[in-house]
């Protein structure tokens, strides 16, 4: 019998929906993929612990974990410590630093795994912050703590810096700075002013060619310190442009949860393949992680129709989770995982679950149901109607 439940609308009223059933392809074959591919990974709250849920941080450490296991399982890097996993929205540095740790021992039982992790300033307390000087030396405290632990860096974007930087040449002296010190490559981090406000600017301007620029300049001094550089701006053509600029040795990361699928099969431009294509770093392959790693497969076996056949389905999904305010994506990252099992609630750090509409959750269930998405028809949508239950509809 075919699964049906009630869902709203986007005009409040309630429709009987009937699911598709068909469930993610996931890859027939392990052959290595020919793109770097990091899935910036969720946290599992323990929503059994004694906290205030606005205040304080509680993790479900075996949950989190056991979903590293499976992005790992299906070929995928891990992106640790992100802005997915609520990194400055509700996750602090000291529980940063133990879930790398925890990521990096669980890696390590696991052949050919990646796992690179987020360095920031988050530590700081924002409104406190005066000088570039403490910026640095910030970075550095943690910098320092991954390392010894042996964690490839991924150097975050800082509040912090934004707010005390005058001028590009702050940028560039505390960029210097860290790439002068680092132990190996690191992936550098432009995450826009649509992921977090408090990032406009960055790089000292708010016009985004002449930010670009002053990253380029960076990238250039620094090329054998940098293995590529992720930028979350949302606009593929500004991406594309700065893909084209990079050195050879130095690649783009994907950070375009509405483009990924276009940028990582690449346009071909030029003689070296790095300025051509994209590798990936996404938050949107938490949620789609079978049919990412079956794309990425397809493409390395040098089936594009295939590829962009099982990741095109996925995009809507990824622009409805995505949507404005997009720094709230991380519900329905979390949302997807609850839905497909891999957790037992939908209860996240800091309160988060709320903050999305049930009409929000509606269509995304609609929309993962119809990219083939529901790894268990039959339980996400138990869970769903129990959700809507909640909510008032029978």
């Amino acid at each position: 019998m075919p699964i049906t439940l009630n869902l709203p609308t986007a005009s409040g009223r309630l429709e009987n929906y009937k699911l598709r059933g068909s469930v993610p392809l996931k890859p027939k074959s392990r052959m290595p993929f020919n793109r770097i591919a990091y899935s910036a990974a969720h946290v599992v709250s323990d929503p059994l612990a004694k906290v205030d849920p606005w205040l304080q941080c509680a993790v479900d450490w075996d949950a989190t974990i056991d979903y590293r296991r499976h992005l790992w399982s299906l070929g995928l890097g891990v992106a640790e410590a992100m802005d997915t996993a609520q990194r400055g929205m509700g996750l602090d540095w000291p529980t940063s630093l133990e879930l790398i740790r925890r990521t990096l021992d669980a890696a390590q039982d696991v052949p050919g795994s990646q796992v690179a992790s987020g360095c920031g300033t988050d530590q700081l307390l924002l409104e406190n912050v005066t000088t570039v000087d403490e910026v640095i030396a910030a970075y550095e405290e943690q910098m320092e703590s991954i390392e010894k632990l042996g964690g490839k860096l991924i150097i975050m974007a800082s509040r912090a810096l934004a707010r005390v930087a005058k001028s590009p040449a702050d940028y560039e002296r505390v960029y210097d700075r860290i790439l002068s010190q680092v132990k190996q490559p690191v992936v550098l981090h432009w995450l826009g002013d649509m992921f977090d406000p408090a990032l406009l600017g960055y790089w000292g301007s708010a016009n985004v060619a002449q930010a670009m620029n002053t990253a380029l300049g960076i990238i250039q001094s620094h090329s054998h310190k940098v293995d590529g550089i992720k930028i979350s701006l949302l606009d593929k053509d500004k991406e594309i442009t700065m893909r084209r600029r990079l050195p050879p040795s130095v690649r783009m990361y994907t950070g375009d949860d509405f483009n990924y699928a276009e940028l990582i099969a690449g346009d071909g431009f030029g003689q070296n393949i790095v300025n051509g294509q994209s590798d990936a770093l996404l938050g949107i392959f938490d949620a789609i992680a079978p049919a990412a790693s079956a794309a990425l497969t397809a493409l390395a076996e040098g089936h594009l129709d295939t590829f962009h056949a099982i990741l095109g389905p996925t995009v809507p999904l990824s622009r409805h989770i995505f949507m404005a305010p997009t720094r709230y994506y991380k519900t329905g990252v979390v949302f997807m995982a609850w839905l497909n099992g891999h957790q037992s609630h939908f209860s996240m750090i800091g309160g988060q679950q709320s903050t999305r509409s049930v009409q929000h959750l509606a269509e995304l269930f609609r929309l993962a149901d119809e990219a083939n998405l529901l790894e268990q028809p039959e339980l996400a949508a138990h869970r769903m109607k129990n959700l809507m239950a909640i909510h008032g509809v029978a």
